[in-house]
This record gives structure tokens, sequence and C-alpha cells, in this order.
């Protein structure tokens, strides 16, 4: 159902804290002008658990005003199912073209409860879903057995791997066959994922360098590894960003850096400073100053 780069873009905020709506579109617009396949609004990079319902919606919205025919699909992460189930049936009634949810932000859930968490939101909005498996980042794991359960209901139809182990994704397909769609969630093993068979990339990185992040996902699929291999290493410094505790600081002040946004955070987030902001204007500088020329991709 769904292939290819889908940025977790993020939200805009004005000086006073509020939405900032232009900022947004101006941001969202540039991933689409590179050719990016869909988008995802309030995820973790998004700061939707930051953001009241109400914000999560506009930020959808503003991201359906420039999608064009590409999906939008809404992040759906609360502590309470029903809050979660709230969001989701508003989002459905919005016109999102799917979901992605986290199985549980605050308790952690044994599998029955995962299982029974996943199937009462995408019962409440009746769109299709992507499962969103991050046992490092949220601590429950989508395990492969929990996949299968979640199999048997036509709504579940992708996996975001985020489980930091490659070899979930070849196991996966191993015990699944082609039952979802199957995107990594990891900047720093996209180039391993996407050889092993993975057909979507949620991107963060990409919000800075949507061409490159498309190039790599295009060569990949052309068969043309080599090519990607070459962007893929200069990328890394940068796509290791992702990976941390800081990886909303650290992709806002990148993307800031880049295309010139603003990268101011909802509390209790503060923007970086000190050796840590360094470091990573120092990754952003030496990425500018070599960065490659892309070939065009099939």
């Amino acid at each position: 159902m769904w292939t290819g780069v889908f940025p977790a873009v993020t939200a805009k905020f004005t000086e006073d804290g509020a939405l900032d709506h232009k900022e947004m579109e101006r941001c969202f617009a540039r991933q689409i002008a590179a050719g990016v396949d869909g988008i995802i609004v309030n995820g973790s990079l998004g700061e939707g658990p930051m953001l009241s319902h109400d914000e999560r919606l506009e930020v959808l919205s503003v991201a359906q005003g420039v999608a064009g025919s590409r999906p939008v699909l809404m992040t759906i992460a609360d502590a309470a199912t029903r809050d979660c189930a709230a969001l989701a049936a508003r989002a459905a009634k919005a016109g999102a073209s799917g979901l992605m949810v986290v199985p549980s932000l605050v308790y952690h859930t044994n599998p029955k409860e995962t299982v029974a968490t996943l199937s009462a939101i995408a019962q409440a909005a009746d769109l299709p879903v992507m499962i969103y498996s991050n046992r490092i980042g949220y601590r429950v794991d989508v395990t492969i057995d929990i996949m299968a359960e979640l199999a048997k209901d036509a709504r579940f139809v992708a996996i975001k791997e985020s489980s930091d182990d490659i070899r979930r994704t070849t196991e996966i397909f191993n015990a699944l066959g082609d039952r979802y769609d199957v995107f990594t969630g990891v900047d720093n093993l996209a180039f391993e994922a996407l050889a092993v068979g993975a057909v979507g990339w949620v991107a963060g990185l990409v919000i800075a360098f949507p061409e490159e992040t498309v190039a790599i996902y295009r060569l990949m699929k052309a068969k043309r590894y080599d090519e990607a291999l070459t962007i893929y290493r200069w990328f890394r410094p940068l796509l290791d960003l992702d990976v941390s505790t800081y990886l909303v600081q650290n992709l806002k002040l990148v993307e800031a850096l880049v295309t010139g946004t603003t990268e101011r955070v909802r509390a209790p987030r503060l923007p970086l400073e000190g050796e840590r902001r360094a470091n990573v204007e120092a990754i952003v500088r030496e990425a500018l100053a070599n960065r490659p020329l892309l070939a065009k991709a099939a």
C-alpha cells in the first residue's frame, strides 16, 4: 500500500510558542518538491506528544494542503488508549490517509495489552495503520508474534521497524512474507534495511536533505547499490544524529542551518547549546563542504 520515502516532519513554532503554519507549509513543500512519497506528522521528531490534539490536527491539515495526492499519516501517541482512539477517530474525520501508531508511551504493555491497544485504535479510525515498532525509544517490543496476531486485521498494513536490530527486517519477511509494507525507521540503518527488502524509509534527516534521501532510496530500488552507498557514507555522520536522546534538537538545528528555518522546540526541550551544539554545527559544515553531486535514478 505504501512505499518510498516518508519524512517525519517537524512542527514549527512562532516566538510565542504557537504553531507556525506558514513555515510548516514552506518546509513541507520542500519535501514534496524533492519527490518524497508521503508525509508523517506528529511523530517523535514532530513533537506530537507535546502538542494538544487540536494542534496535531492543525499540523495534519497543513501537510494535507501541500501533499497533493501523496498520503499523509497521523501519528497516534498518547498515554491512555481511549485518548489515542479519540484522536484516531478525529484524524479519520479530518481525512488522514492513515495512522502511524505507537503502542504505549508511558505504561509498558505486555503482548496481550499491546494487541488490544493497537486493535482499539485501528477500530476507532477504520484507517490503514503503520505499526511503530520501537523497543528502544518506547520500551514496548512489537514482536514477530504480535505482528502475526495483528495481521488478522486487514487495517494493519505496514511496520515502521525501529528495533535497532537489522536482523529484525529479514525476520519479518521470513515469518510473514509480504503481509506488511516494511519501512525502516532508523536513519543510520536505512541502506542496510533497504538492501534486505524494506520497501520504505520513515526518514528524519530528510527534513534538511530531502534530495539526498530520495536519491538513496531510488538508487537502491534501481539496484545501483554502489552509487547509493557513496551518498550514504557521506550522509552517515548526519544520520547518526537521529539516534539520540536529543534527536529533535539535533535535527531541528540541522534543518535550521541548511534551510534557514527555525529550531524552536517545545518545553521541556530546550535548543542545543555548548559542546553538543558545536558538534552538530561541525558535522553540518563538513557535510555541506563535501555534498555529493546526485545522479538521476529511475
